[in-house]
């Protein structure tokens, strides 16, 4: 294909894979909910400087990754899509990034190609483009400090300068996305390839530079931060920081390998290039843009690594270099008319998808996975027969077809949340079962519930920060040991009393997340006099008013 035709495939990419399934389905519970509605608080208080979770404070992260997800909801509406757009417009802006310093790198449009098509269709990066969380966000930024990083030790004059600058303004929007890791992942990169290319002098006359731009992007919001919440600063490095990354209580404690398995599975369907990739790269590492992309793939893992509290997607700032490398190796192959990595990995995903199919209908067949969803399951084998065949091709014909793989990655990140089976859905995306009930819900005085995933769904679709937790805090802790002007949370001791009071006052609305044997005893406590809905593990009651 010509170089407009490559463009026009990926721009194509980006609307029908990452933009078009955005409001196909509802908010996945915890992170989405949670996103969706602290970004709508913000809209609707004007209350920029200071986060709040249902009403709470809620300092677990800087604001700038609430303000990309406000403004969307402010232009595209507070719905699926604008929750979800911020997400997909900054993996969309990573994937213009790779194809700019992969052109840079080697002036070869079919690589710069090859790369962005790569990353653009790496399984976490194409799932988390649609979805509502800070990591694309974050992703992006350190993307572009270090791209910008690339741009400026090899510009003069005033590019340079402006390289150097935009690094910092980077640096400075990545730590109000998500805090200090946003300098440290680039300085681990910067300083040894610097060291290693003996121009630690140049890093020390144009670093100060960038850390002034950064400094000054971040000054105005901490100052305003501090003066109307002076304990922020405090809850965040020592709560979010210094303990995720080195206290034994660390939240999401893994192992030092967890991220290991984890990139060879982040890069599907292109993980079994990922050995000749590397072994490519460490021959030519003593080149200086293989021994670059090697050590901004490697040093940010092996400092993740360290960290005791692990998430899947906190590796996502890795998978840039990860695509570079394996695109150039991906096209070297290709040039050399070398096929059998190609043609293997083909062979293998179409395997894994026959597997993944006859699994499908052998347990269709004997548990009935899907309830009366015939759309569902078809539209599920559909998905399989495409990621079948989109591979089969390029194991048939990897010359030709290289490219497939592709298309069946994002043909599966697109289809599959639609495709999954009720039992999945119900319980995962409380948002819709609460639309299904708008009204109800909606003429409610008081509202409760036992799970913050559903509270979030249920404040975000009401546009309501009032929900009242039932023998649940989690991550809002912090938040709710402030004093209230209401109560803001009861127990099981509670429960009665609050509604006997609460339904003198009007109706009571009450979404619950549990099952009726786990938590008979919370659901025993409550009236048996409301209306009720399930759906899946989730319930809504509606409780009328009752006479003073």
């Amino acid at each position: 294909m010509s170089r407009h035709q490559n463009i026009a495939l990926l721009i194509a990419a980006f609307l029908l894979a990452y933009l078009l399934p955005l409001g196909t389905h509802g908010l996945w519970i915890p992170d989405e909910t949670r996103y969706a509605q602290i970004s709508q608080e913000m809209l609707h208080s004007g209350n920029w400087t200071v986060p709040h979770f249902m009403g709470l404070r809620y300092f677990e992260k800087p604001a700038a990754g609430y303000w990309l997800i406000a403004a969307a909801q402010a232009v595209f509406g507070e719905n699926l899509f604008g929750v979800r757009f911020a997400s997909a417009l900054t993996t969309g802006l990573s994937v213009l990034l790779t194809w700019l310093i992969a052109r840079r790198i080697w002036s070869d449009p079919r690589k710069s190609f090859a790369c962005a098509l790569l990353f653009m269709s790496f399984f976490l990066v194409a799932g988390q483009s649609g979805y509502a969380n800070l990591d694309p966000q974050f992703t992006l930024w350190v993307n572009l400090t270090l791209v910008a990083f690339w741009f400026a030790i090899h510009s003069v004059g005033r590019q340079r300068v402006l390289c150097w600058a935009l690094l910092g303004f980077a640096c400075g929007m990545g730590f109000m996305t998500k805090g200090f890791l946003a300098w440290a992942l680039p300085v681990v990169v910067a300083l040894p390839y610097m060291v290693w290319q003996r121009r630690l002098r140049e890093l020390l006359t144009f670093g100060p530079l960038a850390i002034v731009v950064a400094v000054l992007v971040c000054l105005p919001w901490v100052l305003a931060v501090h003066g109307r919440e002076p304990d922020y600063w405090r809850f965040f490095f020592w709560h979010e920081h210094i303990r995720r990354f080195a206290g034994e209580d660390a939240q999401h404690a893994e192992p030092w390998w967890y991220y290991l398995p984890l990139l060879v599975a982040a890069c599907v369907p292109w993980a079994l290039l990922l050995p000749g990739t590397l072994k490519q790269a460490w021959e030519q590492r003593r080149q200086s843009h293989s021994g670059f992309l090697l050590m901004w793939l490697i040093l940010p893992l092996a400092f993740l690594s360290l960290s005791k509290g692990k998430l899947p997607t906190y590796i996502l700032p890795c998978l840039m270099p990860l695509a570079l490398l394996m695109g150039h190796a991906l096209v070297e192959t290709l040039n050399a008319g070398k096929t059998t990595a190609l043609r293997i990995n083909g062979l293998f995903n179409s395997a894994f998808g026959v597997i993944a199919l006859a699994a499908l209908l052998f347990i269709q067949f004997k548990k009935t996975v899907y309830q009366q969803e015939p759309q569902h399951l078809t539209l599920a084998i559909v998905v399989l027969l495409g990621w079948i065949a989109t591979n089969a091709l390029q194991g048939a014909r990897p010359l030709r077809f290289w490219l497939m793989p592709a298309l069946g990655s994002w043909l599966t990140i697109a289809l599959i949340p639609a495709a999954l089976p009720n039992s999945i859905v119900f319980n995962k995306t409380p948002d819709q079962f609460v639309v299904r009930h708008f009204d109800e819900l909606d003429a409610a005085t008081h509202l409760l519930s036992n799970d913050l995933g559903a509270a979030a769904a249920l404040s975000w679709r009401l546009k309501r920060n009032d929900v009242v937790f039932y023998d649940t805090r989690g991550e809002l802790e912090y938040g709710l040991a402030y004093p209230q002007p209401k109560p803001r949370e009861i127990d099981w001791k509670q429960v009665q009393a609050w509604m006997t009071k609460a339904r003198q006052e009007g109706a009571v609305a009450v979404v619950m997340r549990g099952n009726a044997v786990d938590d008979a005893y919370e659901f025993s406590l409550l009236p048996q006099d409301g209306k009720r809905y399930e759906e899946g593990n989730l319930t809504i009651m509606i409780f009328d008013r009752t006479p003073s």
